[in-house]
């Protein structure tokens, strides 16, 4: 009975199964379903149905994710047969948060064409009784970029207005009857705490439900690179990258190796023992909003990071050099082949020398300044497989020991006779030690007798040398540990006038300095110097030493003043004199020159106009002048201009000008543009008004002349004419000529003339009386004077002998006895001079006469008087045998016998 039972139990469920298939429903489907949700995230776990083992293909599962009933996904999930019979999930992340509508999911199997009835289950918000309303998600972080959905809940009875985020406005949808939703693009991180939604309320008494929310990145780290300090332990360093902008709400972990990293600021040191070969350092970074790994191979022991040396110390310390000491505190460190870099340290300079052994713990330094202050540090790496070098070590100082000062830097300076001995002062770094004073020391090449002298804080002697001849000047500094090397300078014999020539060329500065560039010499065997001063006033030379080989220098000195011209002069430093190569004027930098530079004359030449100027003194020029350009302006406007490129040049001319006013302007070319500015007016005249001009101020030129002249002619007319027309003395006649005793005597002519030719000639007597003007007529001294029917003659007259006249005197002086000589006699008188012969006896002379002179002879005139010396000479032939015989004379010419009675 119980096996038909069974049997029809069979029965009956093999025709429920043919009908369940005829009608595409499976009896394979998933059983034990529950759903779990954290945020906005739904976890669906499930199993599958017994009936589900005997399926030999694979088995699909169709997920329906529903908000508020309405379908959002749909997901179909796959199931292999070996993955049948075990539990399966699904993660599903809602764009709404779960506060804010019921989400549920339904669920079913699909076989082939046979599905399975769906299983449903549900995810109802928590419903509670609300006061106020309530914004969702919050206090939740995301990532930068991403799209969110924010929710406004509100209790019954509160209207809704709008939703924001940081005062962002964005379109809202009412998801239920008192949900509202929003969804953003979250553009850029929220700083510096969170972002905040808020939902607006139309009743503004209330108070709006807000949320915060965190907008950041995930982790950004990149660079990982590790390394090893003792071999026993391992260091990663790496790029912490972007900030997360999140670490109140999701702090980023680090892993190394697998093992969390504590208090990591971009690094993590980890023991580890470290063996040779390459292996794999991995580094993993997480927060909520993303993970990063990082990977470094690398073989660690070619990659020791030392420690920084320990205990530094200067253990000898001489003038010029040092010991420098230190310890290891990683014993490993004194086995490994190193390289350290010792830092040096003094007066704001800095030198780093390199040093190589095995386990190296201390470094000798050499060619250190004596009595000088210096500061060390020291830092070392591994060789051959250099990684890195180590922090400097604590940094420990030290003074060396004092030495004699450093030779110094001479030159000289000679201007005629007089020499200037330059020196410069030593530096601290120098003298290495206090200087006590300079011994300079001369001789002639020649001789080589020394001359010394001594200086205390100088840094020049003046010395008075013979020029023609060669010196040579040695100078040497002395401190508390003895005297420098000598500096020689030659001082070679010059020109007679003391100076050394040579042609001078311009050169122009640039950024404070000058540059200068001059030919090699074959005869600079230890260099160039190149010395400077202002050209004006060369009182304070400066110099600078030029190695072997270089041909150029960049002059600059805290002296240097723009404006102002230098002279720079190249000398070629050889074993004996300097010799000057070259020589430059120039400025460091080019000024403007002020304006009314030129003193400005203007000369009117016809139509033309030369305007002409002096040379500007050389203190007034602030630039080289290039030339000049002298402007013409007329009513404001320049209407014609006209330069010069002639540095020399001292006028310019405007041609083809016509009458009128002008303003002439000057100004000199410079590399700084036209500068100097000076202005002349000047008013052009025609030629008619000029020439008019010229003859008024010639004419009333010669009527003020002739005026003063009238003038002192009158005021002094007294003296001009006794100067000039002095008065005439009249002879003392008596009433008859050439009377004596009541005899009258006739001239007998000689038979060349006629009867006519005889005159009767009154007699003339002289009376012994003073002259004028201090001139004395002597007593008994006969005269000659000569009469013409026109009156007296004062005029020379040329004497010429004519054939002898004769006469017979009556009366003749007992004197007469005696043989006469001829003598010449002259008279002055300020109206005329009379020349006498006077006869004497033997070589007996007369010293009555007032004044005797030789005379010059008298030119026979018909014209009347003349106001000037009168020169009459009378021939007298007679001798002692015949004392009657006849007197030869010229037929113009009396004697006049002495008379005896006067």
């Amino acid at each position: 009975m119980i096996r038909w039972f069974l049997l029809f139990s069979l029965f009956c469920k093999s025709t429920q199964d043919a009908n369940g298939q005829e009608n595409g429903v499976s009896h394979c489907g998933p059983q034990n379903l529950t759903l779990t949700s954290s945020d906005q995230m739904i976890l669906l776990t499930w199993e599958d149905e017994p009936s589900c083992s005997t399926l030999h293909d694979v088995l699909i599962y169709e997920l329906v994710f529903l908000i508020e009933d309405k379908t959002v996904d749909n997901v179909e999930v796959a199931v292999t047969p070996e993955q049948i019979g075990s539990t399966h999930s699904w993660n599903w992340t809602s764009h709404l948060a779960l506060e804010c509508a019921s989400h549920s999911v339904r669920l079913r199997s699909r076989y082939k064409n046979q599905t399975s009835s769906w299983k449903h289950e549900q995810k109802s918000p928590e419903i509670k009784t609300l006061q106020e309303g309530e914004v969702f998600p919050k206090d939740r972080v995301f990532k930068v970029g991403s799209t969110v959905t924010f929710c406004c809940v509100l209790p019954e009875g509160i209207l809704f207005n709008k939703m924001y985020l940081n005062r962002f406005e964005s379109n809202t949808t009412q998801i239920s009857n008192q949900t509202y939703a929003m969804t953003v693009r979250l553009e850029k991180a929220a700083t510096p705490s969170c972002a905040i939604v808020t939902c607006e309320l139309s009743d503004r008494n209330k108070r709006s439900p807000k949320a915060c929310v965190y907008i950041g990145y995930p982790p950004d780290d990149r660079d990982l690179q590790c390394e090893t300090r003792d071999l026993r332990s391992v260091e990663c360093h790496w790029n912490v990258g972007r900030e997360t902008h999140v670490p109140q709400k999701s702090k980023t972990i680090y892993h190394l190796l697998g093992r969390e990293c504590v208090n990591v600021k971009g690094e993590c040191k980890m023991n580890v023992q470290v063996d040779a070969g390459e292996r794999n350092w991995t580094l993993t970074a997480e927060n909520q909003l993303g993970k990063v790994e990082l990977t470094d191979r690398a073989d660690l022991t070619k990659r020791v990071h030392m420690s920084p040396p320990e205990q530094l110390k200067a253990s000898t310390v001489n003038a010029r050099n040092i010991t420098l000491e230190w310890v290891w505190t990683e014993p490993l460190y004194y086995n490994l082949s190193l390289i350290c870099q010792v830092n040096i340290n003094h007066s704001e300079t800095n030198t780093i020398t390199e040093k190589f052994g095995v386990g190296l713990h201390f470094v000798v330094l050499n060619d250190l300044i004596p009595h000088w202050t210096y500061d060390v540090k020291v830092r070392c790496g591994t060789t051959p497989h250099f990684w890195k070098w180590s922090s400097w070590s604590t940094g420990t100082n030290f003074n060396t020991k004092g030495d004699v000062p450093d030779a110094l830097d001479v030159w000289r300076q000679v201007t005629g006779n007089h020499v200037i001995i330059l020196w410069k002062m030593p530096l601290d770094n120098q003298s290495h030690g206090h200087i006590e004073d300079y011994e300079v020391t001369w001789a002639k090449t020649a001789d080589r007798k020394p001359n010394r002298t001594k200086f205390h804080n100088k840094d020049r002697a003046e010395l008075s040398l013979d020029t023609s001849e060669e010196y040579i000047v040695t100078v040497t500094a002395r401190n508390a540990y003895g005297s420098s090397s000598p500096s020689t300078v030659v001082i070679p014999s010059l020109n007679p006038d003391g100076t050394e020539r040579v042609n001078t060329s311009q050169v122009i500065g640039s950024n404070g300095s000058i540059s200068l560039s001059w030919s090699a010499s074959p005869t600079a065997s230890c260099g160039y110097i190149v010395d400077w001063c202002r050209t004006l006033e060369c009182s304070n030379v400066e110099w600078l030493k030029v190695a072997p080989g270089e041909t150029s220098a960049s002059i600059f000195s805290k002296t240097f003043i723009g404006g102002v011209r230098y002279s720079f002069s190249v000398y070629a430093c050889t074993q004996e004199a300097p010799v000057l190569l070259e020589r430059r004027e120039g400025y460091v930098h080019e000024k403007s020159m002020e304006d009314n530079l030129f003193k400005l004359k203007f000369k009117q030449q016809g139509s033309d106009v030369v305007v002409s100027w002096d040379q500007i003194n050389l203190r007034k020029q602030s630039a080289f002048i290039r030339g000049y350009v002298l402007y013409c302006e007329a009513n404001n406007k320049i209407i014609n201009n006209v330069s010069t490129d002639n540095t020399d040049a001292t006028s310019l001319k405007v041609e083809n000008l016509s009458t009128g006013f002008y303003k002439f302007r000057l100004k000199a070319k410079t590399t700084d543009g036209e500068c100097g500015t000076t202005e002349i007016a000047a008013t052009l005249d025609s030629q008619t008004d000029t020439m008019v001009s010229s003859v008024v101020i010639c004419l009333v030129t010669v009527f003020v002349v002739l005026s003063l002249i009238t003038v002192l002619c009158y005021r002094h007319w007294a003296c001009i004419k006794r100067k000039v027309y002095p008065p005439i003395p009249k002879p003392v006649l008596t009433e008859k000529w050439f009377t004596s005793q009541g005899e009258n005597h006739f001239l007998r002519v000689d038979q060349h003339h006629s009867e006519g030719d005889t005159v009767n000639v009154s007699e003339l007597h002289c009376n012994s009386v003073a002259l004028e003007n201090g001139y004395i007529s002597q007593e008994n001294m006969p005269f000659v004077f000569s009469q013409t029917p026109k009156g007296y003659y004062n005029q020379p007259l040329k004497i010429s002998i004519p054939p002898p006249l004769t006469f017979t005197t009556t009366a003749v002086s007992s004197q007469s006895e005696a043989p006469c000589s001829p003598f010449k006699g002259v008279f002055r008188n300020p109206s005329y001079n009379l020349i006498m012969q006077k006869c004497t006896t033997g070589d007996q002379q007369s010293n009555s006469d007032p004044e005797l002179q030789e005379g010059t002879p008298l030119e026979r005139s018909s014209s009347g008087y003349q106001p000037q010396s009168i020169t009459e000479t009378l021939t007298v032939n007679q001798t002692t045998d015949d004392l009657e015989s006849p007197v030869s004379c010229v037929s113009t010419y009396i004697l006049l016998p002495k008379s005896p009675s006067n």
